[in-house]
């Protein structure tokens, strides 16, 4: 059964953090962004696959291949968002969304408005980049 949300909904710190109209809020904002992914990457395919035309002129070649390529990279990011996504919700069916992986914390409505994704919170997130960056120098 689905919580219904109100049209005019947006989470805020004054309710409880991860009620049930809040993670309904998310989980309906997660569908909907994988949705226009995946309208977005059908799009992409049936364009690719219907430019057989060759560009007479080696400059227009290049600039076309140029695009191709730039297509399928953004592309190739938003298969592997789409893999966020679906962690994302199934954290939402297991209760855990919203919460910070490292720290168990709530990880923050205005973080999570800009990132549905997030798995950690903005703190544990710079802990974790700085340490990646100690690694990745040594």
């Amino acid at each position: 059964m689905t919580i219904p949300v109100p049209p005019d909904y947006r989470p805020s710190d004054d309710e409880e953090f991860m009620n049930p109209v809040m993670l309904e809020y998310f989980r309906q904002k997660l569908i909907q962004w994988k949705e226009e992914l995946l309208v977005e990457s059908s799009s992409t395919l049936n364009s690719l696959q219907n430019e057989t035309v060759q560009e007479p002129d080696i400059a227009d070649r290049a600039s076309s291949e140029t695009e191709r390529a730039l297509e399928l990279r953004t592309r190739d990011r938003e298969r592997k968002l789409i893999s966020k996504i679906d962690d994302a919700l199934r954290r939402v069916e297991e209760g855990e969304y919203g919460y910070c992986e490292i720290t168990g914390e709530p990880i923050g409505i205005r973080r999570l408005e800009a990132r549905p994704v997030a798995t950690m919170t903005l703190e544990a997130q710079e802990q974790h980049e700085r340490m990646e960056k100690v690694h990745r120098d040594e």
